[in-house]
């Protein structure tokens, strides 16, 4: 049995045109399924719908659409709805484009929603370094730190853990050995002071993946 393939217009148009949770969860998924550029303002529309499944589904289409979807999705960070910010910062964390690494780190810093810090301290982790040139690494690397040392003293353990798990994907990442003495520092740190159980134990484990 052949499987037929469905116009990229009549995926958009279900979408639209979804009267229910769970039919807009489904029509989401076909059209994130399908990996097509076409489908990206559509995606990025259903990060602000209060709908988690389907924003999930767009959170993910997006990600493996990869870096086409970076600039549409930075011209369109919803400055008023934390909820959706919070969903592109995840689709931001998991293409790992440096092109977003400024609003990471503001939002990993000052961003009032705990989801939305959250997720941009997660992306500060998942930088694809690779891809700056090699006379502005450094740099961009040490902002990176700066703000992973601020957001390792957060209110919100969620937001400390994210740090730690960031803090040693960063310590892998750079060759100064100052920044990785104070990446090294700051684990120790936290291990010993993070009154989290789950703080001491991240941090534990990732001093020990520390080469």
């Amino acid at each position: 049995m052949t499987e037929t393939i469905i116009p990229i217009d009549d995926l958009i148009t279900a979408v639209e045109k979804a009267d229910s949770a769970p039919k807009l969860f489904l029509a989401v998924s076909n059209l994130a399924k399908v990996r097509s550029p076409l489908a990206i303002p559509t995606l990025i529309e259903v990060l602000g719908y209060n709908n988690p499944g389907a924003a999930v589904a767009a959170t993910e289409g997006l990600i493996a659409i990869g870096k086409p979807a970076v600039t549409s999705l930075l011209e369109n960070v919803d400055d008023y709805n934390y909820g959706a910010r919070a969903w592109a910062i995840r689709v931001f964390a998991g293409i790992g484009d440096p092109r977003a690494l400024q609003l990471l780190l503001k939002a990993a810093s000052s961003d009032f929603s705990l989801s939305v810090r959250r997720a941009a301290t997660k992306g500060l982790g998942s930088i694809t370094w690779s891809e700056i040139p090699p006379e502005n690494r450094p740099q961009a690397q040490q902002k990176v730190l700066d703000t992973l040392l601020i957001t390792a003293q957060d209110g919100e353990w969620v937001v400390r853990y994210a740090t730690v798990v960031s803090l040693g994907n960063l310590y892998q990442a750079v060759d100064n050995q100052n920044m990785k003495h104070i990446i090294q520092k700051t684990l120790i740190n936290l291990k010993e002071d993070d009154e989290e159980i789950a703080i001491q134990t991240r941090s534990t484990l990732a001093l020990r993946h520390l080469t």
